[in-house]
Parts: structure tokens; C-alpha cells; sequence
């Protein structure tokens, strides 16, 4: 028997156009074996939360080239902190500066470091999807 694939929703987040990354991390996901449902440009945190909702996803991958993403990041960690078990959102891209990794993460975004390998992104994804680590997620969420 198999082990399941990983299911990954990738976008792109608000009014950033910039896709080069998102198609770049979905091309490096789809051939380590996860299964990749990508949504493109000019997505709302509702439209990934029901898109990843139906789609039954593990994690969410933001691919980011604006700041704008910032002024989401908190609305749709809310929403896909409120499935069971909840989905995390990763968030990568040239952006991101070490000042900004702070403000990242408390908004509850798992963040791919700037420099990362292939192999370090795509082990992000797969450690982040793993079962065990999105109970233990819930369990740290719960008051």
C-alpha cells in the first residue's frame, strides 16, 4: 500500500501579480510527489479557504513579491486555523526580509527562509503536512 500524496494548495495572495515563484515552488511540490491545486493571481484569503476547504488540503503555500500579503496573513490564518485539523500557511518569496519574519510569524505563517534549497522548501511542506504535526498545531491553538 502507498502512502498518500500530500495535497498543497498554492497562490498567490491579493493584488501581487508576480507568479514566477508560485509556479516555481508548484513545479518543484508536483515532482517530489505532492499533488498541487494552484489558484493563480489575485486571490482572497475566502477564495483559498474554499478552494482548500473542497480540495482537502494539508498545507497552504503563499508565494509572495508584494508586501500585501502582510495585510491578509492574519484573516486567512484564522480561517484555516478553524478547519480540524488545521491547515498551515507557508509563505515564501523575495519579500521577505528578516525584520519582516517577525511580523510573519505572529500572524501564525509558517515561513520559508530566504536562501532555502529546493530540498528545504520541499521538506518544509512535507514536515508542515505531516498528521502529527498538524495535531500538535491544533492542540497549541486551543486555549
Amino acid at each position: 500500500m502507498s502512502e498518500r500524496k500530500i495535497r498543497v494548495l498554492v497562490s498567490v495572495l491579493g493584488l501581487d501579480q508576480h507568479e514566477a515563484g508560485a509556479l516555481a515552488i508548484s513545479r518543484m511540490l508536483r515532482d517530489s510527489g505532492a499533488e498541487v491545486i494552484y489558484t493563480g493571481r489575485f486571490s482572497l484569503p475566502s477564495t483559498i479557504f474554499e478552494v482548500a476547504t473542497q480540495e482537502d488540503v494539508d498545507v497552504v503555500g503563499i508565494s509572495a513579491h508584494s508586501w500585501e500579503f502582510l495585510y491578509y496573513a492574519e484573516e486567512l490564518v484564522e480561517m484555516m486555523s478553524s478547519l480540524d485539523p488545521p491547515v498551515p500557511v507557508v509563505v515564501g518569496g523575495s519579500v521577505i526580509t528578516d525584520s519582516d519574519r517577525q511580523q510573519v510569524l505572529e500572524a501564525g505563517l509558517h515561513v520559508v527562509a530566504r536562501g532555502a534549497t529546493d530540498q528545504e522548501i520541499v521538506a518544509e511542506f512535507h514536515r508542515l503536512a505531516d498528521p502529527n504535526v498538524r495535531a500538535a498545531l491544533a492542540a497549541a491553538a486551543r486555549p
